[in-house]
């Protein structure tokens, strides 16, 4: 039987990633690139899964760091963006750093080599309507012609072109003896108790000095290729609201008003919000805060936060160009996009940052439209594995209403029991090893289930 190809856009990680794992399952795959018929203003060459900024794929940690299981589980699975990064890897302690030529040549050579992956230079602004199975790929970069159909089918709104990230806290790392929960006023909404936000005080003092240190404070630039990323009123970074008076967060963000400090029984003269920004409660974003502040400065400044002291930061703010969709209302659990079922997307456009959770939503979107090609039953890997738990935030753990793009961390992982005997710093470092090894169990049950159904 002549199997129709699978087509993706884009040949980045994610790309380059969807087209080895359906080409690996017997599938026949056209990987589209626009590059060099169309260069962009960050890429250099022709080359796939050519790195444009930092040539790390972070800790290779995988007991104890949520990105070093995501390798070990990607290797498991036959990754080929893990596989090369492996043979193009260069000394940088703990981390898997590579030079970046070198991996780009493997992994051009090796796509390209394979006898069901067929890969064309071609600008692709409208999938055509033959094209029954699609994978949107195309990363930050979006050309403007695709972009301007992504948009015709899910919302002008469901499209951003930047993203303006705030700072996003560990739950359990908040001191809870400072910090306390209450909405404005009380009021519930129409999710809410009336006890939704965490709020951490300041008095005039703290609040003075909190405002001098983000003026000090280190920033980063834009890189040339964000030169036009805007600043909206909405997406403010915090340290430019403070640049315009004294008082501005105290008015803004910061405001007090209708929150009653209940050690004091009174107002404080300002307050940090937090918001709940997954459904399994783990991780709050601070509200407002999106900022330029390099990350060092970041962790410095905003543990001046009362309550934020011992803050552990899942992630860390920015505010960068980007092309990303609000997957949460847009995809479907298998990644297909719930208004035209013949498209999935894939890599940074889903929501996911980094090199490694991009690769990695390309491995499970190239599976899923594998399986799918091939008549078998979808299986998605278990929120307990760190792919899981990525496919489980951008599909709909989320919150759809302040969708971000984030890095894979333990925040995103259903809750473990605590480890028997550990304690202190011990308890919550033992806690993301048993984490990381019930993901390696559930990780190996997916690999069985998708070998069983391919059988079938």
């Amino acid at each position: 039987m002549t199997l129709k190809p699978i087509h993706i856009i884009g040949a980045g990680l994610a790309g380059s990633e969807a087209a080895w794992q359906i080409a690996q399952m017997g599938v026949p795959v056209v990987l589209h690139e626009m590059r060099p018929v169309r260069m962009t203003d960050a890429h250099k060459t022709q080359g796939c899964a050519e790195l444009v900024c930092s040539n790390s794929f972070r800790s290779d940690d995988m007991h104890y760091n949520a990105v070093g299981l995501l390798h070990e589980e990607m290797r498991r699975c036959g990754s080929l963006i893990l596989s090369e990064g492996d043979k193009a890897a260069v000394p940088a302690g703990g981390a898997l750093a590579v030079d970046r030529d070198q991996f780009s040549a493997g992994v051009t050579e090796k796509l390209t080599s394979h006898p069901m992956i067929t890969v064309r230079r071609d600008h692709v602004d409208v999938p055509p309507e033959d094209w029954d199975s699609v994978i949107i790929a195309t990363g930050p970069l979006t050309s403007p012609e695709l972009a301007h159909y992504i948009q015709s089918i899910g919302g002008e709104e469901q499209l951003a072109f930047f993203d303006a990230i705030a700072p996003i806290v560990y739950k359990e790392s908040i001191n809870f003896d400072i910090a306390w929960m209450q909405s404005r006023y009380d009021k519930a909404g129409p999710a809410g108790t009336g006890s939704d936000y965490i709020n951490c005080p300041m008095n005039k003092d703290e609040y003075l000095t909190f405002i001098t240190e983000l003026l000090l404070s280190d920033k980063t630039g834009f890189k040339e290729w964000e030169s036009n990323t805007p600043y909206f009123e909405g997406c403010m970074p915090v340290e430019v609201m403070a640049g315009r008076g004294v008082d501005t967060l105290r008015y803004g963000p910061m405001k007090p008003v209708g929150l009653d400090d209940p050690r004091t029984g009174k107002r404080p003269y300002a307050v940090v919000q937090l918001r709940q920004d997954n459904a399994l409660g783990t991780l709050y974003n601070m509200v407002g805060f999106q900022t330029k502040m390099k990350y060092a400065e970041q962790s410095r400044v905003f543990r001046l936060i009362p309550g934020l002291e011992n803050a552990d930061f899942a992630r860390l703010g920015g505010l960068h160009r980007n092309t990303f969709i609000n997957s949460p209302k847009l995809l479907n659990e298998t990644l297909r996009m719930k208004k035209m079922p013949r498209l999935r997307f894939a890599g940074q456009i889903t929501g996911c940052e980094g090199y490694v959770e991009s690769a990695a939503v390309g491995l499970m979107a190239g599976r899923f439209a594998a399986l799918e090609r091939l008549g078998g039953a979808i299986s998605t890997p278990s929120p307990t594995t760190a792919m899981g738990a990525i496919l489980s935030h951008i599909t709909g753990g989320g919150n759809a209403d302040t969708f971000q793009p984030m890095n894979v961390n333990f925040g995103l992982f259903p809750p473990i029991d605590d480890a028997v005997g550990a304690r202190g710093k011990d308890k919550a470092r033992e806690k993301k090893k048993l984490m990381a090894l019930r993901a390696l169990d559930a990780i190996a049950d997916w690999q069985n289930k998708s070998r069983l159904e391919k059988a079938a």
